[in-house]
């Protein structure tokens, strides 16, 4: 049970649900701009009073529908006010969000709507609300499906708010009080590399202590403004939805992953978090721009970039690598912050490996990377670096947040973690439950690390990824994933090797970054298929692959390798919603490219 501090003229309240968040933000430090996201160009702003108000309307117009405790309503769409109004509308009934990813199959969104038992859609648009009803087509335990766009012929979400307009608020307070810490506030699919997805049943009092044990650490507070992008149907982004409510952070939702950069000029945001591979492809894109520079600007502007690399939080560089690193920041850097805004405090960063050259960069750019670590299982923040340098270790997920236990196994190196932060489990998957959660309440997250100095947790690999070669060597897949997309040439990369002589990998390129270099060696570029076939184009890539063994183990280093034309992507069915590979998936869909590797042909 967590009692927030109010002004003495307030009585204090206790955030036991996470849509008590909100009414502590009302009373705390209500904003003008609580929400707030871009219409027809202008931004459109709630605040906390308008939010809260819709929000009861949403409450009240579901309960006319009959929804009511532990109902399933699901939310399909991209980051905007209305998936917040209608996720808190949904919490003050006691009944259960189930938010869905806007890019996964038909299919999936009928198994889900099967599993889940959900009665009532809200999707975005048109076209989401056409994947829907195909997706529901002969489905009577849909009672409706409603769009916050517009849509010729579909139920609009004011239809809901309408029908709460008409009803005293009040009447929600009997329902609010009916919602206990430990009920079910949302079921997250998680869709994993293989399989079906599986329903995460997260309670208030998981992402409630979640919140609370980030507080500590958040540098940011009711004066500051965040830009959302990542999606909301991830647990990562909506847990932070609700710090940023708790701390009265003003929240703004991006037009598209597209418009980011746009909307951080615009915005001029003091955080925002972000997923590796977004941060990979802003600094990529600055290096290009530093390849078009010519003499003493090119001269600078890679001799900033190489006082950055050398960046270290944990140690003083001494007075010269200080001096030359303030002018650098003068002179360089100062252009990348105004890229993002000109306000940045922080940029948190999760989801996958951070590449260690990026932290160092961004840091020595006066731009924190806060990487942090966790799982959609456990609400889901376990570590993270803190703003502080001297609490930030590069190349580590940083220290457990407060409440949280960290164990790693003696056995195999997983690591465990425990706490109020464990999921209640899988929806209608007792076994499977039992699978991961053991009997001391340990959950065992798949990922083998190690502790650095007693505190820092370093992430190596995931326990079933590790592949074993014919000689009986473990190898890492991830850690030389990461190594080989250093490249600005290459773009995606995957390890295989399993049962084999030696490691291999396919790497999709940069095909920018491979017109990047192609320019500058002036080597004519005709079409991608045809470019990966050159031998210019392949000594290029071998010498990127030998740069990497470098760092590697002998039995690890990449000994061939096959260039792929076409990216993975989520709609091939190749990458998860978070970007990870699907191991399986690409192994057979490229099955003669692998085999390819060990028949002598590259």
């Amino acid at each position: 049970m967590i009692t927030t501090q109010t002004p003495t003229n307030q009585k204090a309240m206790t955030v036991t649900r996470t849509f008590d968040l909100l009414s502590h933000q009302l009373r705390k430090y209500p904003q003008p701009d609580c929400l707030a996201a871009k219409v027809d160009n202008n931004w459109q702003k709630y605040s906390t009073q308008d939010v809260q108000d819709k929000i009861n309307q949403v409450s009240l117009g579901l309960r006319k529908l009959g929804i009511g405790k532990d109902d399933k309503v699901a939310i399909i769409s991209f980051n905007r006010p209305e998936w917040v109004l209608v996720d808190f509308g949904i919490q003050q009934l006691g009944a259960i969000s189930v938010p869905m990813y806007p890019t996964i199959t038909i299919e999936d969104y009928r198994f889900i709507f099967n599993d889940a038992g959900v009665s009532i859609v809200f999707v975005a648009d048109s076209s989401l609300y056409n994947k829907v009803s195909a997706a529901t087509e002969g489905m009577s335990s849909i009672q409706g499906i409603y769009t916050f766009d517009e849509v010729s012929g579909a139920n609009h979400w004011s239809e809901v708010t309408r029908l709460g307009e008409q009803e005293d608020p009040e009447e929600l307070e009997p329902l609010k009080a009916a919602v206990a810490p430990d009920d079910i506030l949302t079921i997250i699919y998680t869709s994993g590399t293989t399989g079906n997805p599986k329903g995460v049943m997260l309670t208030h009092n998981n992402l409630v202590s979640n919140v609370m044990g980030v507080v500590p650490f958040l540098p940011v507070d009711h004066r500051h403004r965040a830009l959302s992008f990542l999606p909301l149907s991830h647990v990562f982004e909506r847990m932070l939805l609700y710090l940023y409510v708790n701390a009265g952070v003003s929240i703004y939702y991006a037009e598209s992953i597209e418009k980011v950069g746009d909307n951080l000029k615009e915005v001029k945001p003091h955080v925002f978090s972000t997923v590796p591979r977004l941060l990979e492809k802003v600094y990529d894109k600055i290096v290009a721009k530093g390849m078009e520079l010519s003499g003493i600007k090119r001269r600078l502007f890679f001799w900033a970039l190489e006082l950055g690399l050398k960046y270290d939080t944990q140690k003083d560089q001494g007075w010269w690598y200080n001096k030359q690193l303030e002018l650098a920041n003068k002179l360089i850097f100062s252009k990348w912050r105004e890229a993002l805004g000109g306000n940045i405090i922080a940029v948190v960063s999760g989801g996958a490996a951070l590449q260690e050259r990026l932290a160092r960069v961004f840091w020595s750019a006066q731009i924190r990377v806060m990487e942090g670590y966790g799982l959609t299982e456990t609400s889901p923040v376990i570590t993270v670096n803190r703003w502080e340098p001297e609490n930030n270790m590069i190349g580590t997920v940083g220290p457990a947040i407060n409440g949280v236990e960290v164990m790693i196994d003696p056995t195999d190196g997983e690591i465990l973690t425990r706490g109020p932060h464990i999921m209640k489990g899988y929806y209608k998957q007792p076994e499977l439950t039992n699978e991961v959660i053991d009997q001391n309440g340990w959950l065992h997250t798949g990922d083998i690390g190690e502790m650095i100095d007693g505190k820092y947790l370093k992430i190596t690999d995931r326990k079933k990824e590790m592949l074993k070669t014919s000689g009986g060597k473990y190898i890492a897949p991830q850690m030389i994933e990461n190594k080989l997309k250093e490249s600005v040439v290459i773009e995606q990369a995957m390890v295989v090797g399993d049962g084999q002589k030696y490691a291999a990998a396919l790497i999709v390129p940069s095909f920018l970054g491979l017109q990047d270099y192609c320019q500058f060696k002036d080597i004519p570029y005709t079409s991608d298929e045809e470019m990966i076939t050159k031998p210019e184009i392949l000594d290029k890539f071998q010498r990127e692959i030998d740069k990497a063994n470098e760092q590697l183990a002998q039995f690890e280093t990449i000994k061939r390798f096959k260039l792929l034309s076409m990216p993975w992507t989520i709609e091939s069915g190749e990458l998860t919603p978070k970007l990870s590979v699907k191991r399986r998936v690409i192994t057979t869909n490229y099955a003669d490219q692998i085999n390819s590797l060990y028949e002598g042909s590259r």
